[in-house]
């Protein structure tokens, strides 16, 4: 088996289509490539008789504990279990097992709460991964309250961040997907925070997947992703509206699902609204659109974005969140303010040329970007007391 330390691996998400989850199944990929020590403790899937199941692949033990059916739906494929304490017996009996010299989270869910506690019951060196703006998307859901009170959305950012950001103190070592969520990091916890970007499997998404015709005389704008109110996708129709005034045919694929979508599909009756799409069908998908759209100005990264730039396709990204760090401007696609998105996409949907050598230029810097270089990354950041030599139980 691989040196380095004995990891146990708390993701918030693993089995479920968002940024958190395709980070997380990849990392236990690296893992097992790399041949190192790791025990990944989900939600998951039951086996055959409802039940908590445990398997081994490889150097990764896997344990997936399901969720009750008193789970709190946050999102349509995302939930928090209040009755997850269940479990603590499991899982103290598989650290016992694996002896882990470190334990690594990635948010305050039920699943990050356990690997807090075990850390600090266990005496063992915790690290912690931000991958969600919590407190923004607490902000824009509770924006209706503003005609109540006008600076509820203020108070509750403000002490969302503050509660998570005091959770996060609890480990030695922090992870941010990008320079500025760093640091806000290190200022709100003083803890030490690296860049934890994220990588791209540049063979599946890839823009020899284009099924399309260049010469075909339409356009095809993208968005993949959650349908909801922190993505801003309320900005797409408004687009589609300058669009049609411009006189540009264009129609959206919209990839993703969402509490948003009804209301999407009422006032885009043309886009193509494919759902949740993986692998090869989400590959293809993004190889036949010509730009890529996210008006998101939450998210901490934008695995969507990277995948699409794979693809040879160019992004346009709002100058808010993570994205706008992984497009190069003018280059690999276009950054704006919100206020001027709209009009820039319009005025590049204009010039089919500059399109092609923007996508030429986003599958160039997308295959730069590794996963087993990010993770290397991650490791070598690890808190130096993580000994390689396992722990006793």
């Amino acid at each position: 088996m691989g040196t380095g330390p004995r990891v146990a691996f708390f993701p918030d998400s693993f089995h479920e289509v968002n940024g958190v989850a395709h980070t997380a199944r990849n990392f236990t990929a690296y893992a097992k490539r790399r041949n190192l020590p790791m025990l990944c403790i989900r939600a998951g899937v039951p086996d055959v008789r409802g039940n908590a199941s445990v398997t081994t692949d490889g150097s990764v033990t896997e344990v997936d504990l399901p969720r009750s059916s008193f789970s709190i739906a946050m999102e349509k494929d995302l939930s928090f279990d209040p009755l997850f304490g269940r479990y603590a017996i499991t899982i103290a009996r598989e650290l016992d097992h694996f002896c882990p010299n470190l334990i690594h989270i990635t948010g305050p869910s039920e699943l990050g709460i356990f690997g807090a506690y075990f850390a600090w019951r266990r005496n063992i060196p915790l690290a912690a991964s931000w991958h969600t703006n919590v407190h923004e998307y607490a902000a824009r859901r509770s924006a209706p309250l503003a005609k109540l009170l006008p600076k509820a959305p203020q108070w509750i950012e403000s002490g969302a961040l503050h509660a998570t950001s005091s959770f996060y103190r609890l480990a030695k070592v922090l992870y941010a997907p990008n320079e500025e969520l760093c640091t806000l990091l290190e200022r709100k916890t003083q803890r030490a925070c690296h860049v934890m970007r994220r990588g791209v499997d540049t063979e599946l998404f890839s823009p020899v997947r284009r099924t399309r015709s260049i010469h075909d005389g339409g356009m095809i704008l993208g968005y993949v992703g959650r349908l909801s109110v922190e993505k801003n996708v309320a900005l797409l129709p408004l687009l589609q509206q300058a669009l049609d005034a411009a006189g540009i045919k264009a129609r959206f694929c919209i990839i993703g699902h969402g509490g948003e979508e009804a209301a999407l599909r009422q006032a885009l009756p043309d886009a193509d609204f494919a759902g949740v799409l993986r692998g090869e069908a989400l590959a293809t998908a993004y190889a036949n659109m010509d730009l890529f759209v996210f008006p998101s100005e939450t998210d901490t990264f934008g695995n969507v974005v990277l995948e699409a730039l794979a693809s040879g396709v160019p992004a346009a990204v709002t100058d808010g969140g993570g994205p706008k760090f992984i497009v190069i401007n003018e280059s690999t696609g276009i950054v704006r303010p919100t206020s001027a998105w709209i009009e820039a996409i319009v005025q590049l949907t204009k010039n089919r040329a500059r399109l092609r050598s923007m996508g030429e230029a986003a599958r160039a810097y997308a295959t730069g970007c590794s996963w087993d270089a990010i993770f290397d990354a991650v490791l070598a950041e690890y808190p130096l007391t993580a000994s390689t030599q396992p722990l006793t139980a």
